[in-house]
């Protein structure tokens, strides 16, 4: 039985997890790992399924509707014999065989999630709702992908686990913010209620190939910015502060989530913290020294700072990140030239 950590506190759920399938309990036959990642076209959900993929005892099932995912990310699994991609949105009911669910789906951009905000917030409620009703069916471990966003614009610097938040309910940013905590609480309830065994991930800002260039998130509008030559804009003031996690360190911290025993929530994050105008200067420095730096105006319930405290992460799962920010970046630009087709030259 999984350690529970609700803020903090150990709690133990009523009832006894739902049983997996039979085929976990085969004498005579090792039956592959059967893995559904919702939302496993996009940015993280994709490298996730590689990694994933690179186990020969796994199969992976990816459900995506596209809205911000692309089956461009997933071109090379499409056709291999342990992968199956399905065109499904999650806040439709899904039936399929699975042990454990990787609940990633929902817009996570501002530009995407404020598009259609009643569609986000359907995502985040009625879409976990459904994935946990197809655990409990199936008897799945379910992970959700919840957000820093959880912490709103925070009162407590660094952000632990314990702290409830300071959110606007009635904001532009309310359909994800606190969809993401109707989600979370779905995922306790249904852990109390029925049983069932859940991981709580509070991902923070996560950066790497394969963002969309156009997402309005900072480190893809700098360096997107930068290789088209035009002014990097900077939110006023430029003080308020962002931690980045390079992509592979937060796949890494997903699956020890995942396959540990600890039900979160949990930070995975990069506790490096780094100033608006000081990423800005950074991305100038590493990829285009010519390009200006303007401020513009800044949009409504912009946290003010942003920093996990990831000691819950360091001692439960071994995990902190690797990659550093000087480090990842480059590696981000190189992915972003060959889809704008700019060269290095220019």
């Amino acid at each position: 039985m999984a350690a529970n950590s609700s803020n903090g506190e150990h709690q133990s759920p009523s009832k006894s997890p739902p049983l997996p399938s039979p085929l976990r309990f085969s004498k005579f036959f090792q039956s592959n790992m059967r893995i559904l990642v919702t939302g496993g076209a996009g940015f993280i959900g994709s490298h996730l399924v590689d990694k994933l993929m690179e186990n020969e005892k796994n199969e992976v099932i990816v459900v995506d509707n596209y809205f911000t995912g692309s089956k461009d990310n997933l071109r090379k699994w499409i056709g291999h014999p342990r992968f199956e991609l399905i065109r499904h949105d999650v806040t439709e009911p899904l039936l399929v065989e699975v042990d454990q669910i990787y609940h990633l789906a929902c817009p996570a951009s501002p530009i995407f999630y404020k598009y259609n905000p009643v569609k986000t917030i359907k995502t985040n409620v009625i879409g976990t709702l459904n994935m946990l009703g197809l655990a409990k069916r199936v008897g799945a471990r379910i992970l959700l992908t919840s957000t820093s966003e959880v912490y709103g614009d925070p009162l407590i610097h660094p952000q632990p686990e314990t702290y409830w938040g300071n959110v606007n309910p009635i904001g532009v940013r309310s359909c994800y913010d606190e969809g993401k905590r109707v989600a979370e609480t779905l995922m306790f309830d249904y852990h109390r209620q029925h049983g069932i065994e859940i991981r709580i991930a509070r991902i923070f800002n996560t950066y790497g190939p394969r963002m969309n260039i156009d997402d309005g998130r900072v480190v893809s509008n700098f360096i997107a910015q930068a290789l088209r030559g035009e002014p990097l804009t900077v939110q006023k003031p430029g003080t308020q502060t962002r931690s980045f996690c390079y992509v592979s360190d937060m796949v890494d911290g997903l699956i020890r989530l995942m396959e540990g025993e600890n039900t979160g929530p949990i930070n995975i994050g990069n506790p490096g913290e780094f100033t608006m105008l000081e990423l800005a200067e950074t991305v100038k420095e590493l990829i285009n020294p010519k390009v200006e730096i303007n401020m513009v105006e800044n949009t409504p319930d912009d946290p003010r700072q942003r920093k996990p405290d990831i000691t819950k992460a360091k001692e439960l799962l071994g995990w902190e990140p690797k990659v550093k920010l000087r480090d990842g970046l480059p590696l981000m630009e190189e992915d972003f030239r060959l889809r704008l087709g700019v060269s290095k030259e220019n």
